[in-house]
């Protein structure tokens, strides 16, 4: 990442989670704390991709949500967007929604101009890994070059600077 100019683009959702032996409420989302290990260590920018229409804080009415959007095929509108233009490398983040990206993270990709770009792309999740979503990248951004994932358990992302930072280094 040396000499190049580096965004952390994420989608995360604080409230109730679904963790291992239930749910539970979080102040900051996983995937929102895993973007800043990331920006931390590359010196990134960060911005925080977010749908118009919040989603609900609740994790069932959240799912059910996700879930309609997804067999939709919808494209949520975006509170802001940032052009990539300036930048040529981003970390995508996102946690596994249906077996992908959340849906605004398809309006994200979809909006960019992706020549000449790298995408990082990195999940949080509680077990599903990566799914669909390094496939549904390449048909988005098809003009951008993909390195290899970083699947993170959610439960365990605050432990996870150093895997992250070795995933870095390989990349």
């Amino acid at each position: 990442m040396m000499n190049k100019k580096v965004l952390v683009a994420f989608f995360s959702r604080a409230g109730e989670n679904f963790f291992p032996g239930g749910t539970k409420y979080i102040e900051k989302g996983n995937t929102h704390i895993a973007a800043e290990m990331i920006a931390e260590i590359c010196g990134a920018d960060l911005f925080e991709i977010k749908a118009k229409n919040a989603y609900s804080d609740v994790y069932k009415e959240c799912v059910a949500q996700a879930m309609q959007e997804h067999g939709a095929n919808a494209r949520p509108e975006l509170a802001e967007m940032i052009d990539v233009s300036d930048y040529d490398v981003v970390f995508l983040g996102y946690p596994n929604w249906c077996g992908t990206m959340p849906m605004p993270v398809w309006t994200f990709l979809e909006a960019q101009n992706w020549d000449g770009k790298v995408i990082c792309p990195f999940c949080t999740n509680e077990g599903s890994g990566l799914a669909n979503s390094v496939k549904d990248i390449a048909n988005l951004a098809p003009a951008a070059e993909q390195k290899e994932g970083l699947s993170i358990k959610g439960s365990q992302v605050q432990d996870a600077k150093e895997m992250i930072r070795e995933w870095i280094e390989n990349l």
